[in-house]
This record gives structure tokens, C-alpha cells and sequence, in this order.
């Protein structure tokens, strides 16, 4: 009896050690986007693409301890062959979340402004499924979300890294976001790497600005913006398209 006993202590011991929960990290995201795919037919777009590498991919880092966290721009690739002006979106935005208040702070340069956002964290409509994934070492599982105009996007995260987090404004699973795909967006984000020896919570902080927004007075800004487009002849279904993207990159 004391025998079985000691068997089944130890192996409950084994398994608790073997499963350590991540509560602060580093992680290292590849982000990777089809330029030309999302950019217009038109004769302007066509001969930019002929100077343009296939896809765009730098990599951002997820700082997060304390239940906070900020998700920010750190490198290109030397394949990203694009002009400065395509850069420097990527290199300015920030998403800061505080999951204990359950606040979103938002960077976002959009056409060549800064805008910043506070608001409640969006809620996002999620699916989890039984397929299953390995990345950065994690095993993970696959949930389907839908976002803004019911844009779906297709996320594995993992319970062993603790935060309900993930890349850009996407949360709300019971785990961390490894893998995230946005096809309207013909954008993918992959976790190469979790560093866990290393977080340092000073750099998890808001952005502060004169001028906020929540999310509902930016999307009104946008929309009448958006009125002013030319929609009409030949273009008009391929215009519709890129107000959408440009929308729904705005808010990711």
C-alpha cells in the first residue's frame, strides 16, 4: 500500500513540474504579408509591384507580465524589399493591454497620422476546434474567430502561457495566441520563439496622447472619410475591396 502510494505521489509530482505555466515571456512574432495580393489592379499599383519583394515580413515582440502586456514593431527581414512608406506604419504601432482592467491602448499611424485609442478590450466571437498545432515548442489548438464585418481569422493558442493575449488586437482565448491568420488581410502571424528568461515590465506601459479616441468614434472618422473614395464604373468592386482592407487593417 505505501508502495502504490509513493508510485502515485511521485508521478502527480512529475507531472506538475513537467507542466510549468508561463506567466511572463517574450515572445518573438513573424509577421508575414502579401503586398501585392492586397494592393489594387490599378496602373499605379501594377508598376510599384514589379519593385516590391512578394511579401512583407518583419517581427514583433509580446512583452507581458503582471497580466499586462504590449505587442510592438523590433526588425525587418533583409527579403522585405519595400519602400520606406510601407515601413513606417509597422514601426510605429503599439497594442497595449491591461487584462486586469480589461483596457486596450492602441497606436495606429494611418495615412501618415497618429491615432491613439483607449477603450474596453473588443470582444471577439470564438470557435474552438479540435485540430491541434506544434509551434515555438507549444502544443496548440485551433479556434476560428470573427472580427469587424465579420472578417474571420483562424488563431492556435495554448493554455501553458497563462495571459489571454495575442498578436495585434486579437485576445480573449483561454491561453496565449502562437499562430494567427487573417486571410482578408493576406497576413499571418507565427511565434518563432518564447523567451521566458527575460520580461521586463517597465516597458509594458500605455501610450499617452492629447488626443484619444475610443474605437467607435475612430471607425465614425474613417467611414466619413471613406465616403469621399471615387466607387463608381469599372473599379468599382475592386475600390469596395480596399476601403474594406484599409478598414480592417485600421483596427486590427
Amino acid at each position: 500500500m505505501k508502495t502504490k502510494l509513493f508510485i502515485t505521489v511521485l508521478f502527480f509530482t512529475i507531472t506538475l513540474n513537467a507542466q510549468q505555466f508561463v506567466d511572463k515571456a517574450v515572445i518573438e512574432y513573424e509577421v508575414s504579408t502579401n503586398l501585392k495580393k492586397a494592393m489594387s489592379n490599378d496602373s499605379w499599383d501594377e508598376m510599384m509591384k514589379d519593385n516590391l519583394s512578394d511579401l512583407k515580413i518583419s517581427y514583433f515582440n509580446y512583452t507581458f507580465a503582471d497580466n499586462k502586456s504590449i505587442f510592438k514593431f523590433n526588425r525587418w527581414s533583409p527579403k522585405t524589399r519595400i519602400p520606406k512608406y510601407l515601413k513606417d506604419a509597422d514601426e510605429e504601432n503599439s497594442w497595449y493591454f491591461d487584462f486586469n482592467t480589461g483596457i486596450i491602448n492602441m497606436q495606429k499611424q494611418i495615412g501618415g497620422t497618429l491615432f491613439v485609442v483607449n477603450d474596453s478590450i473588443p470582444k471577439i466571437e470564438w470557435k474552438i476546434t479540435n485540430e491541434n498545432r506544434e509551434i515555438a515548442g507549444y502544443n496548440c489548438r485551433k479556434a476560428v474567430g470573427k472580427i469587424i464585418d465579420d472578417v474571420y481569422i483562424f488563431a492556435f493558442y495554448t493554455d501553458d502561457i497563462t495571459i489571454s493575449g495575442g498578436p495585434v488586437s486579437i485576445s480573449g482565448l483561454p491561453g496565449m495566441i502562437l499562430g494567427l491568420t487573417v486571410p482578408r488581410l493576406y497576413t499571418s502571424y507565427i511565434a518563432t520563439k518564447v523567451d521566458v528568461s527575460f520580461a521586463n515590465p517597465t516597458e509594458i506601459k500605455p501610450i499617452t496622447a492629447k488626443k484619444t479616441y475610443d474605437l467607435k468614434e475612430l471607425k465614425t472618422l474613417f467611414e466619413d472619410k471613406l465616403k469621399d473614395w471615387y466607387s463608381d464604373g469599372d473599379q468599382k468592386e475592386e475600390i469596395q475591396r480596399q476601403k474594406n482592407i484599409f478598414l480592417w487593417n485600421a483596427f486590427l
